[in-house]
């Protein structure tokens, strides 16, 4: 099972990008399940959601404690919230930022990936609503779901001209984000040996 927490902000598209995610995923014949964690927030502030991928049925309702992957919509949320506690050792950080993926490794991260979603979002979509970006972003550097699913669930989800700025954007940080050297390097290593 894969599981993957989102950290936004109210009206950012977190729960968005959860549901594509699972959306895509079920395209695929796979199970998911896509929820949020908030209460009477106001938009603004800090929103959680999950999603979890497997093979098989997915019987679990709770929060995902223990991430394999943690996306951050918005850096600012690491004054406000731990958005990088329960993830494993060998997790995946992805980061809404202009800054290089080493601003982000507190010591014990090996994988971080940046990408700066919020410049991406105001050239493409005119508002700084950053959540198909980052998941470009998490394609890129994940196997979860392919990108024609995922490609294939924002069509869904989006009339033709919403959808289709939005795969510009997404296509933009697929391209454009920035991988921790070390890691990078290794997946690119392993994608060698693989051919």
């Amino acid at each position: 099972m894969q599981e993957i927490r989102f950290h936004g902000r109210g009206g950012q598209g977190a729960v968005t990008s959860a549901e594509l995610l699972a959306q895509a995923a079920i395209m695929e014949g796979k199970y998911a399940r896509a929820f949020s964690s908030f209460g009477p927030e106001r938009r603004g502030a800090p929103v959680a959601a999950f999603c979890r991928l497997d093979d098989g049925p997915i019987f679990l309702r709770s929060v995902i404690d223990n991430p394999d992957i943690v996306v951050v919509l918005d850096s600012s949320l690491f004054r406000a919230v731990n958005v990088i506690a329960g993830l494993k050792d060998n997790g995946i950080l992805i980061v809404n930022s202009a800054n290089e993926p080493h601003c982000f490794t507190a010591g014990r991260l090996k994988k971080v990936a940046t990408v700066d979603a919020t410049r991406i979002a105001l050239d493409v979509l005119k508002q700084p609503i950053t959540n198909t970006i980052l998941l470009g972003a998490l394609l890129r550097v994940a196997e979860i779901v392919s990108m024609d699913s995922l490609i294939s669930s924002i069509n869904h989800r989006f009339n033709k001209d919403i959808s289709g700025r939005n795969l510009e954007a997404l296509e933009r940080a697929y391209n454009e984000i920035a991988i921790l050297p070390e890691w990078y390097q290794a997946q690119s290593m392993k994608g060698a040996g693989e051919r």
